[in-house]
């Protein structure tokens, strides 16, 4: 059989790339015209990255398809190049980031993620560049909390790499499965979709220099934290409660998540939330709703700081509604409350880069 160009871009197109759901050609990945040089084919195909998981099948696919076109005796030779470089090794991920605290709590509805984005926006307050990522890939609450659910994150090519570009928003760069997915839609997604969605807001984007990446994480324990721990080295957690002895509990099972010994990434401190309710008329008045000082004694029993305790009051509520957090503004009770907490946790994290040598990912052994 006589080869010419179009028989081979005419087998191409017969092969579908399960990444496009598109044939190789309308894909455009054939890079260049096929070269002949009598029963000898050579083509080039160009995938988007070198960690493409259909590679290897499009691969053979392709080469199937010119042999049954063009015939079994034709000597087919298929490079592969990659639009993007390969994504860095996991113990070599955002080395422009000096630190890496995960905001935690053992149950839902403690205002953890109330916490996290206050304590973001404080510590940008306080001149130090900080990005925010929201971990809680099934329920993501930072776009609304933030006032940007409309931003749609585009891609940038970086040293060779197309990477996510975070969302900036007062002060600080923000990345959340929420720009991606309908606010209205449920993520049903397995465990390991939302893995491998939580490793490319980590590994695919250009969070550039930081000083703190800080890390909203779901409540509770879950393939999500495993995931965190897997693919980053965390400075330390930040355990979130409520003074409630039911919130307690759970709290003591997040902190031991952290300190277990495959784990090891230390406890930070505590944060009581709600610790008291103050009404906007009685400024001066608490009423301790949830219990009293329970995360002080919690943190007693645990040995860590009790970095701070915030006030429950309506403004906290309706801010975080309004996309305009507490700390945005410091001349109110709540405000500086979050910009105390701010202080105190680059007081205890120079601490612990002080006198703890650096944590290493969680590597789970097979078997």
């Amino acid at each position: 059989m006589s080869l010419y160009p179009k028989l081979i871009m005419d087998a191409l197109a017969t092969v579908t790339y399960a990444g496009t759901k598109r044939n190789l050609v309308e894909s455009d990945m054939v890079a260049d015209t096929p070269s002949i040089a009598g029963q000898k084919v050579r083509v080039v195909l160009t995938f988007p990255r070198d960690t493409d998981p259909f590679l290897r099948s499009t691969v053979k696919a392709a080469e199937a398809a010119i042999h049954y076109h063009c015939g079994d005796d034709v000597e087919v030779e298929i490079v592969t190049e990659f639009r993007s470089k390969a994504r860095p090794e996991p113990d070599k991920l955002l080395p422009q980031v000096k630190n890496i605290v995960a905001v935690s709590s053992g149950k839902g509805g403690v205002g953890k993620s109330t916490v996290a984005a206050n304590l973001a926006i404080a510590l940008a307050r306080l001149g130090y560049s900080v990005g925010l990522l929201d971990a809680d890939i099934f329920g993501p609450s930072m776009p609304k909390m933030l006032h940007c659910e409309d931003a749609r994150p585009y891609a940038v090519s970086v040293d060779g790499r197309d990477l996510i570009e975070p969302i900036e928003q007062y002060g600080i760069k923000l990345l959340s499965i929420g720009f991606f997915v309908s606010p209205d839609t449920a993520t049903l997604w397995r465990g390991g979709m939302a893995s491998n969605a939580l490793k490319q807001l980590i590994a695919d984007a250009d969070w550039g220099e930081l000083d703190y990446l800080i890390l909203d994480t779901p409540p509770g324990t879950s393939d999500i934290h495993l995931t965190l721990l897997q693919t980053l080295a965390l400075t330390g957690a930040i355990i979130v409660s409520t003074p409630q002895q039911v919130a307690l509990a759970d709290a003591r099972k997040g902190i031991d998540m952290y300190r277990n010994e495959k784990v090891n990434v230390p406890i930070l401190g505590l944060v009581e939330n709600m610790a008291w309710f103050t009404p906007a008329e009685l400024p001066e008045n608490r009423y301790y709703i949830f219990g009293r000082e329970g995360c002080r004694q919690l943190a007693q029993e645990m040995g860590v700081p009790l970095l701070a305790q915030i006030p429950l009051v309506q403004s906290i509520c309706d801010n975080g509604d309004a996309g305009t957090p507490a700390a945005l503004n410091a001349d109110t009770a709540t405000g500086q409350a979050f910009l105390s907490l701010a202080q105190a946790v680059v007081t205890v994290v120079n601490k612990r880069n002080r006198e703890l040598p650096k944590t290493e990912r969680v590597k789970m052994k097979q078997g």
